[in-house]
Parts: C-alpha cells; structure tokens; sequence
C-alpha cells in the first residue's frame, strides 16, 4: 500500500466531471450529502475568487474531493451572516474502497493548511450532517468543537470550528492512518 503521505491536491477542472459524477452515485457520498446537486458541468467551468475545488491524488490517482471558500463572498450566502476572517471545507473520499485507509486524515490536514496559509483566517467551519456521528469524531480529532445545530436547506448539520489559536497550539493535528 501507498503511504497516505503521498497525497496532494490539484485544481478539479472540467476533465474531472465524469468522475465526479461517479463518485456522487456511491452510497457513502449519497449517505454524507443526501440532496445535493453540485451542478458539476457550470462549477467546473468557473473559478470565482471565494472558492478552490481541488481533487486528491496518491500517487496521481484520483482519492478525494476537497472544497474551500470563503462564506462570507460565496454567492448563494449558504453559511449566512459569518464575520470575514473565516473559511468552510467539504472534503469526501470517492471509493468507498479508500476509506478507512488514512486517506482522509491527510486531506483534512492539507485543506486545513491550505486554509491557514492565509494570514487572514482565523476559523474553518464545517458542517457534516446531525447524523453523521463518525463525521463528528474526525472533525473532533483535528481540534474542531461543535458550535451549534443548524438546518441548511433540508439538512439537520452540526456546526463545527477549528479556530487558528488552537490549531497553532497543535490541537488541531492527528496521526495519519
């Protein structure tokens, strides 16, 4: 097996939609993000300034999908009223055949580096579904602690925030596997 240090993150573009369309079919995906429509043929065509999609590779194969913007220039205004300084991440695996693998571990560790890299973050929201309980638990590993209960849209999400402060205090970092 690959160690999961190999993996890295590139832009997705639209040479990745039939693999992403792919991986929104899978039970674990569906199971994590029920009703969502990515609209995956426009997003891929569009790189507003508020938002990366980056797909993970090992060893250049795709693993994973990692989302990150900035709430508060998003367009759809999804999170709300949040003050400026923050950054929200959606991240999932694509084959259920990676997961449990520490796959995830290490793309959480670069997407939340990749977010503090900008001296102007100082939080990362995340909002995995109220069910979602293991979710809860890798979030928690990181350093994230639950801030509310919230419904977006039709979902019933738990509100999680990793804060720059802790994370610099090592809270925020976990074993890979």
């Amino acid at each position: 097996m690959t160690h999961p240090s190999h993996i890295a993150l590139r832009p997705a573009g639209p040479d990745d939609l039939a693999l992403l369309r792919h991986w929104d079919q899978q039970p674990h995906v569906i199971e994590s993000d029920p009703d969502s429509d990515w609209g995956w043929e426009t997003e891929l065509a569009r790189s507003p300034p508020w938002r990366e999609q980056l797909i993970a590779e090992i060893d250049g194969r795709p693993l994973g999908f990692v989302q990150i913007i900035d709430p508060v220039q998003e367009e759809s205004h999804y999170w709300g009223d949040v003050p400026a300084g923050l950054r929200a991440i959606d991240i999932w695996i694509g084959e259920a055949t990676d997961l449990g693998r520490g796959y995830g571990s290490v793309m959480m560790r670069l997407a939340i580096e990749r977010c503090f890299a900008a001296g102007d973050v100082e939080g990362i929201l995340i909002d995995p579904l109220a069910s979602n309980v293991r979710a809860h638990a890798f979030y928690r590993r990181f350093g994230f602690r639950f801030i509310e209960r919230r419904w977006f849209g039709g979902d019933d999400c738990f509100v999680f925030r990793l804060d720059r402060s802790e994370y610099q205090r090592g809270r925020g970092r976990t074993e890979e596997g």
